[in-house]
C-alpha cells in the first residue's frame, strides 16, 4: 500500500541520522520482544531506543553496528523505558525486521539526505 503523497518540505522535517550502537540490553517489560539500545550520534550525543529486532539479531552482534534512526520524534514512554529515537528497518517476508544500515562506515551523527 502506497501512503499519501507528501511534499519535499514534509520530508525535510524528518531528521534521519547514522549512529553506532554502544549498548544493548534485554527489555523484559516490553509487550513484544525488544532490546533497549544506546546509540552514539557523535556530536549530537547518545540516545536510547526500544527496538523489536530480537528475531534476527543477537545482542553481541548489534554492538558497534551502525544504524539509521529518526532522531527528531518526541520521546516515547515504552513500559519503564524512554525511547528517544526510532531505529529504521524493513520487514522481510517472514515479518521480521532487518535494520537499515550504511554500506560503509561513516561518522556518527551524519545526516541521511
Amino acid at each position: 500500500m502506497v501512503k499519501d503523497e507528501i511534499s519535499f518540505d514534509d520530508f525535510l522535517k524528518v531528521d534521519i541520522r547514522v549512529g553506532t550502537i554502544i549498548e544493548v540490553n534485554d527489555f523484559p517489560k516490553a509487550r513484544k520482544p525488544a532490546y533497549q539500545l544506546t546509540i552514539d550520534f557523535g556530536s549530537l550525543g547518545t540516545k536510547k531506543s526500544s527496538a523489536q529486532i530480537t528475531d534476527l539479531y543477537k545482542k553481541e552482534d548489534l554492538l558497534h553496528k551502525q544504524v539509521t534512526a529518526i532522531i527528531n520524534f518526541k520521546t516515547r514512554q515504552i513500559a519503564n523505558f524512554k525511547s528517544d529515537v526510532l531505529v529504521l528497518g524493513v520487514y522481510n517476508k517472514d515479518e521480521k525486521v532487518i535494520l537499515l544500515q550504511p554500506s560503509k562506515t561513516i561518522k556518527n551523527g551524519e545526516q541521511v539526505s
